[in-house]
């Protein structure tokens, strides 16, 4: 109770205007006291209040969350949308732009991938930009250099395949199951595992680590929607929903 009343107080001073706190500003400590107490009291005669003052303070802290992600998106959106170092799938001209910040390790970007692909796949105008972001340990960032180097190896759709089997991969990531993986992918482990120490792979998992450090992202899955910034796994049902309302539907 105590911590509702201590979040109710200064919006229930706030809608009651500048008035209000210039006339508390004025009274001496004994009325300040007074008036703390028959506030408490009115709050706890009639709790609907404080959850009507709770109410407007979440939605403005909601809003200015949202307006913070929208400024932070433009402010970095050649990174986010148009950074060379990404794989880009979907539909090249969609009309929404996804974003997904992943770690192969990370049991929430497992739940999230069928999904995701699901989402691409069955709305056909959505650009889909994949940021390796190993944030998990080791065996993550093993997996973040081997897809980045068979990328530029291999390219683009052999990227894609060695996504896929990451994603849903029962066995620890370690050498000899990435090897058995670049075969199965038809690449040259030799290389792929040479190419995984390489400047350009390091850059890229670096900067995309800036990137999430400047855009506040701190965990996987995290994506970029259109303007809307999420953090966490969203359900296929929310992120169509999403979706719709990033283009006004």
């Amino acid at each position: 109770m105590l911590r509702m009343l201590t979040r109710a107080l200064p919006v229930t001073l706030a809608l009651a205007g500048p008035a209000a706190a210039l006339e508390l500003d004025a009274m001496t400590e004994a009325e300040r006291a007074a008036f703390g107490a028959q506030v408490r009291a009115y709050l706890l005669e009639n709790p609907e209040v404080l959850m009507e003052a709770i109410a407007v303070l979440d939605q403005k802290q909601a809003e200015a969350a949202a307006q913070g992600d929208s400024a932070m998106i433009a402010a970095h959106s050649e990174a986010l949308f148009d950074y060379e170092g990404d794989w880009v799938g979907g539909n090249p001209d969609g009309d929404i732009t996804v974003v997904e910040f992943m770690d192969y390790k990370c049991g929430y970007c497992r739940r999230a991938f069928p999904e995701v692909e699901e989402l691409i796949a069955s709305d056909g105008n959505i650009r889909y930009i994949l940021k390796e972001f190993p944030i998990l340990g080791e065996q993550s960032m093993l997996a973040a250099q081997f897809a980045l180097a068979v990328r530029t190896l291999e390219g683009d759709d052999t990227y894609k395949e060695a996504h896929n089997a990451l994603m849903t991969m029962r066995s620890d990531v370690s050498e000899a199951s990435l090897e058995t993986l670049a075969d199965s992918l038809g690449a040259d482990f030799e290389a792929v595992r040479q190419e995984m120490k390489s400047p350009e792979v390091a850059r890229v998992i670096a900067e995309n680590r800036q990137l999430a450090q400047a855009m506040q992202v701190s965990g996987t899955p995290s994506f970029v929607m259109g303007e809307q910034m999420l953090r966490g796994y969203v359900p296929l049902a929310q992120m169509r929903e999403l979706v719709s309302a990033q283009r006004g539907e």
